[in-house]
């Protein structure tokens, strides 16, 4: 690794960034160069050097956009805040300028809305934050957005899924440049996968749910979701929710947009997945999370995260292809 070819990151920074969009991949290239890698990494302010982040934190750019040289790598973070996102009119000029055809740029989370913006990813496969993967579809059908994926590259263009995928997406251009032991390296000192198992769904697959205003399904939700290895036949959770099973089937499709049973699944889904994460084999996740048997938990797990129980476990291999 001793004498690598320098190679100059420039990471775009601006008002209302999410700090972590920044920080996770800074860390990575950091770490990969105290290794030997080459790295050299620049914050570039978007209009001003002095930025502060969406949780309030200051960041002191070491130049502005207009200051800025022409990275090997041009980084665009993102914003849980679509109105804090660089101004769409002006975004491929002022990017222009630092964009050779060989430089490869990548977008962590909402920075795809930035990309997008320039007009170079159409025709690309992209990703970003499962939240704003179909505002992102609307707003530019001729991206082929993939709202599961950790990260997707294609070309010279990378994009990530949020916030945390930012490091997934480092480690990946690691990898690229330098092969997977260092990239592994990394992964170890930083405490974090190697290649992340299974896609954003495993994020998303409960969050996506609404929240119910209505305390008699909420009691029935928190007490499964409490202990959903008990049995849950609907006529017990309409008597928690004191109503008929039918009504509660009602509620359950009005506020939830799911039937009791889905939703049994996916707290179980979930429960196994934290048990797995915590190092127990996939017989006792079975058992403990409710699906009693390693086939039923396999099936459960293949179809809400595209992997099986035993595949999610494994770390530190390679960031692979996605």
């Amino acid at each position: 690794m001793a004498g690598a070819r320098p190679h100059r990151i420039g990471v775009v920074v601006f008002d209302g960034v999410q700090l972590l969009d920044v920080s996770g991949p800074v860390d990575v290239f950091d770490a990969a160069a105290r290794r030997g890698a080459g790295y050299t990494v620049e914050l570039i302010g978007w209009r001003s050097a002095q930025v502060r982040t969406s949780s309030g934190v200051r960041l002191a750019a070491d130049r502005t956009l207009d200051e800025a040289d022409a990275p090997d790598t041009l980084v665009l973070t993102g914003a849980d805040d679509l109105s804090a996102l660089p101004d769409a009119a002006d975004v491929r000029a002022r990017l222009g300028r630092l964009v050779r055809p060989d430089t490869r740029l990548a977008a962590v989370c909402t920075g795809a809305f930035v990309l997008a913006r320039t007009g170079w990813l159409a025709g690309h496969p992209a990703t970003t934050h499962w939240r704003h993967a179909a505002r992102l579809r609307a707003e530019f059908p001729e991206i082929d957005v993939r709202p599961d994926a950790i990260y997707v590259h294609s070309g010279r263009f990378s994009t990530s899924a949020g916030v945390t995928a930012g490091i997934d997406l480092a480690l990946a251009l690691v990898e690229a440049d330098h092969g997977a032991g260092l990239a592994r390296e990394v992964a170890r000192e930083l405490v974090v996968f190697m290649q992340r198992p299974g896609g954003q769904s495993q994020f998303s697959v409960r969050q996506d749910l609404p929240p119910s205003g209505d305390q008699r399904l909420r009691r029935v939700v928190d007490r499964v979701t409490a202990d959903p290895a008990r049995p849950y036949p609907v006529e017990a959770m309409a008597r928690d929710a004191t109503v008929t099973p039918r009504h509660l089937r009602r509620l359950f499709q009005q506020e939830l947009g799911i039937t009791p049973g889905r939703y049994l699944e996916l707290a179980r889904i979930e429960a196994a997945r934290a048990f797995l994460e915590q190092g127990g084999t996939v017989t006792e996740a079975a058992r403990r999370s409710g699906f009693g048997s390693d086939e039923t938990l396999r099936r459960a797990f293949v179809a809400a995260y595209g992997v099986p129980p035993s595949v999610y476990q494994r770390r530190f291999r390679t960031t692979g292809a996605r």
